[in-house]
């Protein structure tokens, strides 16, 4: 197992408490000493509690975050507290040296940690991001499109209010750490005295325990409920680009703003178009006639159909171009371009006129026509 904490408790660092709690439960259960069959278990156990312990401590996990695994842990080597500072220990945590350290290890705690000492909790962190996928058609991704759509998504429990525990259970104040939801201990280090500052174990952090849980949400206060959004699919928009819609996604454990809702964008392929960024790729039949003497046909695109020349004498795979008939641009900067691949069709059966021509055709040209031979093999060769 990794030393990094998060790996430790196989969540991402975008996780939340109750997702950190949750993973820590699952981990504890297969790797408990006492259950577990794994010759590590024991080393791994204890690595599992003090994950656990650091990322519900919001403090410990704000400098974790901040300083990195191995700079965290060299800083708990010598005694320094994340989640208390120098907060506690005196005005001389040296034991009587720290008039010599200018501004002694409270000065340290500010450099390393950001803050400590009772000098103010950071803001409550944002719930975390959630994502889902939107399919659409080509239609859409060229006009714009209103989309509804549902996600399954936490919400905070109506029966609990989030709290975990009905209005009506009994609180009383955790007796392991008096209501502070923290517990404090006292070492003697080569530094001196310094206390550590842990969460509680028993209330987890709460400060208060009560008789009951929720029955619907088991004590988490979220439960998974499915919610039906619409959001503005802007026009242009192409597969793998991500639409955000703020404040959609998962509530913050912390009391802070919910997470954003990010969406990804799948565009369907299209019967008639091939869409390479910007432009479309259409291929128009015409017959042999028109290829050889031109004419005026209708071209499909995205926005009707337009009037396009074929040029005389125009050969089977020649590709043309229609300025600005391709996808809309985002954020309205004009329109791609329309590339017209041209393909002569040749006829299936012919009756005994058009048969006549085309042999005359073919002579005029100086071929020798045979048609047990292949007449269409040769009109092909001829062109």
């Amino acid at each position: 197992m990794s030393e990094d904490f998060y790996d430790v408790l196989g969540v991402s660092p975008d996780a939340s408490t109750e997702e950190i709690k949750q993973a820590y439960r699952k981990k504890a259960t297969e790797y408990h000493p006492d259950v577990s069959d794994d010759p590590n278990a024991e080393e791994k156990f204890k690595k599992i509690q003090k994950a656990k312990k650091v990322l519900t401590d919001e403090e410990k996990r704000n400098a974790y975050d901040r300083m990195g695994h191995d700079r965290y842990e060299q800083a708990e080597k010598h005694g320094f507290d994340a989640g208390q500072g120098a907060g506690g220990m005196g005005g001389d945590p040296f034991g009587g040296m720290g008039g010599g350290m200018g501004g002694g290890l409270g000065d340290i705690f500010e450099q390393v940690f950001g803050g400590g000492g009772g000098r103010g909790r950071r803001r409550p962190r944002k719930g975390q991001d959630l994502r889902t996928e939107l399919e659409i058609d080509l239609e859409e991704a060229f006009d714009g499109a209103e989309k509804q759509f549902t996600i399954e998504r936490p919400e905070a429990c109506d029966r609990c209010d989030g709290e975990g525990h009905p209005p009506e259970a009994d609180a009383r104040t955790c007796p392991e750490c008096q209501g502070q939801g923290q517990v404090t201990q006292v070492q003697q280090t080569p530094l001196g005295r310094v206390q550590q500052t842990t969460t509680c174990r028993r209330c987890e952090g709460d400060g208060t325990l009560y008789s009951e849980t929720c029955d619907e949400c088991r004590g988490e206060g979220y439960v998974r409920n499915e919610a039906t959004l619409t959001i503005e699919v802007p026009p242009g928009i192409q597969s793998g680009q991500t639409l955000r819609m703020e404040g959609e996604g998962a509530p913050s454990p912390e009391g802070g703003p919910h997470g954003d809702l990010l969406i990804d964008v799948d565009v369907r392929e299209h019967d008639e178009f091939e869409r390479e960024g910007d432009d479309l790729r259409y291929r128009l039949p015409i017959s042999f006639p028109q290829a050889t003497f031109g004419d005026t046909v209708e071209v499909l695109t995205l926005d009707g159909a337009v009037e396009f020349e074929v040029p005389s004498g125009t050969q089977s795979g020649e590709v043309f171009r229609l300025e600005g008939k391709g996808m809309p641009r985002l954020r309205g900067r004009g329109q791609g371009d329309l590339f017209v691949q041209v393909q002569v069709v040749t006829p299936k059966s012919l009756n005994e006129e058009q048969r006549e021509t085309l042999e005359a055709f073919a002579e005029a040209g100086g071929d020798e026509i045979e048609i047990k031979d292949g007449f269409f093999e040769k009109i092909k060769r001829a062109f």
